[in-house]
């Protein structure tokens, strides 16, 4: 018989994930970090007394949202290229839904998530219990069901026994690069305090080994024998690149077959941005020299990518007719995007041995100056849009679809004269070159996509899969805890900001150096864009006072500033340039956390080059501009590939 250990279910989950690490090219790595959590009814006194009362080496952290403790989470495992993840727990009901969000962004972006939302009781004994949502067509289901389509792994512990097996299956999903994403244990609030006599094997040091399978020798003479017959081949680099820590590689072999890459939102910094073959970001918020390399290029090589609408231009960027798309990909669901050519693998080793089959058919790309010429194009407009400075009443900015009361009254009311491609560039050439960037939805991630360069692996940090705002403040904590000798910055919207900013508490409490800098247009600038680029009036998307029907009236002044004052941060107001240069230089002085409230011009973001974006419109309008729209939306699905 074996020897075992009684303790409570929650106990028992504390000591196994104490005990888990993960191996990566002979590197081994202690993979659960700690605990966050809000501790609520129905988590408080199961997982909350065995955190008390034997944490073992686990940090317990505390949140102040739910949603906002699982975004720390996630950019942590984001930032330790998925090696080291924190373990989030809940209350039974609010506690628990707030968690979803989270949950369905690191599922999107393949990160490793681990969520405990205390659920109903088991015995059913008490119900309805406080916070249970109660369905009368069935008394199994609960709030936590939410998390099914959300997460790669679901479960619910109804005994003390059934969590050795979650467990396991947890940390199967967590720890394989191919399908990790947000697992959800359940935890049935009767059960967490119960005792069972688990195996003391059950709680031993567990070693998961993140492997490098290479693809099969027949799929990689299929991938060889199409980039053999390409004139104008185009890489694009996904966030596969960065975490299988593929970028030299991938350098390596652009740069001897002469090959251009352009970059996804998740693969931008897994290479260097100075590299003569790197484009910068492709697709809806790409470059000009990515697009219009892209336009042509009669084979796509997708590494690490899953193909998005934003990294494709919703399937219309490449307009080569006779275009053949080829992917490396270790899952093979993503293999077969765009009806590709697969080598199902690690983006390191299958690229480097797709080389060899390259370098056996001494292949090399026929391009001449395209890449150079391109990347010249781009150069100039990169200081266009880092110049560009806000004259007064002539003052036209990038984007022409506008209330024409916005920007005079925005100027008058904040005095702010700061241009959003400005600002943008004043911050990546102030900034230490070994800092991070964080950055999320809205209009920030395009102009970051298009503008930020560094050649900081993983010095780029942005979730766009989910384009989830209010990720922006939570994740700056998190790369700290990743990365606790380097500055980390965030770049985060007015709206976003207003979203979601509760884990500033949080980084005060941990003492943590971050910046947060707040860019305030008085609005949701990318959507406001968006709506009035098709025709629609500008509704709800500025911040107005209402009229009793419509927010329509005049704009709502917000002092950021303030409410960093108020968390205890050290604080600064920049209207111009100059102020925002001079406030980043002092920060580097603090050793506290700094937020910079920017009165940035709206309208004052870049505009899409070579790019288009398949959006759902109106087909039948009264409103000349809306109809005049539909039609080029239209004309853009015919020019698009069908699948």
């Amino acid at each position: 018989m074996a020897k075992t250990v009684r303790m409570t279910t929650a106990q028992a989950i504390v000591k196994f994930l104490d005990n888990q690490y993960v191996s990566m090219d002979g590197v081994e790595t202690k993979f659960v970090e700690g605990f966050f959590t809000i501790f609520g009814h129905g988590i408080a006194v199961g997982l909350g007394e065995a955190l008390d009362t034997n944490p073992g080496q686990l940090k317990v952290l505390q949140g102040r949202n739910e949603q906002g403790m699982c975004h720390v989470a996630t950019a942590f495992a984001k930032q330790s290229n998925r090696k080291k993840i924190i373990a989030c727990a809940s209350s039974i009901g609010p506690g628990a839904a707030n968690m979803v969000t989270a949950c369905a962004t690191a599922t999107v972006n393949n990160i490793p998530l681990l969520v405990f939302p205390a659920d109903t009781f088991a015995s059913r004994q008490p119900d309805p219990v406080l916070q249970q949502l109660e369905q009368s067509s069935s008394l199994a289901i609960s709030t936590n069901d939410a998390f099914k389509p959300v997460c790669k792994y679901w479960d619910r512990i109804t005994r003390p026994e059934m969590v050795m097996t979650a467990l396991i299956n947890a940390m199967r999903v967590l720890t394989d690069p191919a399908e990790t994403g947000a697992c959800c244990i359940a935890l049935c609030q009767d059960v967490e305090g119960e005792s069972f006599d688990f195996p003391e094997y059950f709680f031993k040091k567990r070693v998961h080994r993140i492997t490098r399978p290479v693809a099969v020798d027949e799929e990689l003479e299929d991938v060889a024998e199409i980039i053999a017959g390409a004139k104008k081949p185009l890489v694009i680099v996904g966030g596969g690149v960065r975490y299988s820590e593929a970028g030299e590689t991938v350098e390596k072999f652009c740069e001897e077959f002469k090959i251009p890459f352009g970059e996804t939102q998740a693969g931008k910094s897994a290479c260097q941005s100075s590299n003569p073959y790197c484009l910068g970001g492709i697709g809806v918020t790409g470059t000009y020299a990515s697009n219009i390399i892209g336009k042509d290029a009669d084979v796509v090589i997708s590494i690490g990518s899953r193909m998005s609408d934003f990294t494709t231009s919703s399937k219309h960027l490449f307009q080569n007719e006779d275009v053949q798309f080829v992917s490396i990909n270790n899952c093979r669901f993503h293999a077969y995007k765009m009806d590709a050519v697969k080598a199902v693998g690690d983006a390191k080793v299958t690229v480097e041995a797709l080389a060899e089959k390259l370098r056996a058919r001494e292949y090399k790309s026929t391009y001449t100056d395209e890449i150079e010429k391109a990347k010249a194009a781009w150069d100039k407009e990169m200081e266009r849009l880092g110049s560009i400075e806000y004259t007064g009443d002539d003052f036209e900015p990038l984007i022409k679809a506008r209330d024409p009361r916005t920007i005079p009254e925005y100027v008058k009311l904040t005095n702010g004269k700061i241009t959003q491609t400005a600002a943008l560039a004043a911050i990546n050439r102030t900034i230490d070159k070994d800092a991070t960037i964080i950055t999320a939805g809205g209009s920030l991630p395009s102009c970051m996509q298009r503008m930020w360069r560094t050649d900081k692996r993983g010095g780029y940090h942005a979730e766009y899969g989910y384009s989830c705002m209010g990720y922006e403040v939570a994740a700056t904590l998190g790369v700290k805890f990743a990365e606790p000798d380097n500055e980390v910055y965030c770049v985060v919207g007015d709206s976003s900001f207003q979203m979601l900013h509760s884990e500033i508490m949080t980084i005060m409490q941990e003492r943590k150096k971050v910046n947060i800098l707040v860019f305030d247009n008085c609005g949701f600038g990318c959507i406001n864009n968006l709506e009035m680029n098709h025709g629609i009036g500008s509704i709800a998307t500025e911040f107005r006072y209402t009229d009793g029907k419509k927010p329509c009236g005049d704009l709502i002044p917000v002092d950021y500033a303030k409410i960093g004052e108020g968390y205890g941060l050290k604080t600064y107001t920049c209207k111009t340039i100059a102020e925002l240069e001079a406030a980043l230089e002092d920060a580097k002085k603090q050793e506290i956390a700094c937020l910079f409230d920017l009165k940035v011009i709206p309208k004052t973001m870049t505009d899409g080059y070579e790019s288009w974006w398949n959006v759902g419109i109106a087909t039948t309008s009264s409103k000349e501009s809306v109809r005049k729209a539909c039609v080029g939306v239209l004309e853009g699905r015919r020019e698009a590939r069908d699948y």
